[in-house]
């Protein structure tokens, strides 16, 4: 056991903990083309960031869980998409988000209480996993790093989001099964709630690619996402979406479009934040952490958690208390001393 806790540097007590296990399938994008091996390494990964939580939220309370039940007595294959155009608004006026942009979907989601990690998942087929976690009922979501730009950011973000709302009960079969069904379903949900029907097509007069490019300075979507979401409101007619895609395609932009750099991208604080508080408040040292509380090695929590690599073993900072001089100290307390100015 010792030699293979070493080979995954990870301690001894890594096998005898319990298993953090989904509560139910695992989300991931571009499912039916990744292989086997990816999937497997992105919910070990998903497994280690519920353990990180689980184990901070006996320190610190991470924000109330506030992901309401849009189905009701309904199940994913009863959804037709006017039902979730609606889910869209509705769950833009419980959060609050408003008609316009949603300007940082990340911090939206910790907002709302889902625990979200980004980590380089190493395959371009890999862009996002979703599940619940069984201790906690609260969603975890990991985004990639790999090819990122802030539009895609937000996409990912907002499609995992939408598989926690309308997945959540989903098992591993009908995953399987319905994985096509499912993954439209997750794809109009996250483009209805970043491009409102009820605001964002009011803004399209002559859809073209430069009219997108200006909508996407605004809305943060890209101009691909654009172009399916007009396509899917009937606002555009296939044959014209066709010849944008290939103007698109022409244009080179599938491999990376204007604006994509324009903005800084997004991660995720509430972990980060958490170990800090726990750590510059005493309540425990970073020593204390690892050989107590955490079975996997440190490099594995900096990268799950957003800290700066090399968080653990730097030290913690040292507050210094600043001491008053003497002299001043006496000049304070016994008034101003005016001092007159020499006669030339």
């Amino acid at each position: 056991m010792t030699f293979l806790a070493n080979s995954l540097q990870v301690r001894r007590e890594f096998f005898m903990r319990p298993i953090f296990a989904a509560k139910r399938a695992s989300f991931c994008r571009s499912l039916s083309t990744t292989l086997v091996r990816d999937i497997n390494y992105q919910e070990s990964q998903l497994r280690w960031l519920q353990e990180i939580s689980s184990i901070l939220q006996h320190y610190v309370d991470l924000p109330e869980i506030d992901v309401p039940d849009v189905l009701g007595k309904l199940t994913y294959k009863q959804l037709r998409d006017e039902d979730i155009e609606k889910i869209a608004i509705d769950l833009r006026h419980h959060w609050e988000v408003g008609e316009g942009p949603c300007t940082d979907m990340v911090s939206l989601l910790e907002r709302i209480g889902i625990v979200v990690a980004t980590i380089e998942m190493g395959t371009s087929k890999l862009d996002g996993i979703c599940t619940w976690s069984a201790v906690e009922d609260r969603p975890h979501i990991i985004l990639a790093t790999d090819k990122m730009s802030f539009p895609r950011r937000q996409m990912d973000a907002a499609h995992e989001l939408a598989h926690a709302i309308l997945h959540k009960n989903v098992s591993s079969e009908e995953l399987k099964k319905d994985l096509k069904q499912i993954e439209a379903q997750a794809f109009r949900l996250a483009s209805a709630f970043l491009l409102p029907s009820n605001t964002y097509p009011l803004e399209v007069r002559r859809p073209s690619l430069a009219e997108f490019l200006s909508l996407k300075a605004k809305w943060r979507v890209s101009v691909k996402a654009q172009i399916k979401r007009l396509t899917d409101l009937r606002v555009i007619p296939e044959s014209h979406a066709t010849d944008l895609y290939k103007l698109y395609s022409a244009k080179g932009w599938n491999r990376g479009e204007p604006l994509d750099d324009e903005w800084s991208i997004s991660e995720p604080r509430n972990l980060a934040d958490a170990l800090n508080l726990i750590v510059d408040s005493g309540t425990r040292t970073k020593t204390d952490l690892l050989s107590v509380e955490f079975t996997m090695s440190a490099g594995d929590i900096e990268n799950l958690t957003s800290l700066p690599p090399g968080w653990f073993t730097s030290p913690a900072a040292e507050v210094v208390q600043l001491k008053q001089s003497r002299d001043r100290a006496v000049a304070a307390n016994s008034g101003g001393v005016v001092i007159p100015f020499g006669k030339r």
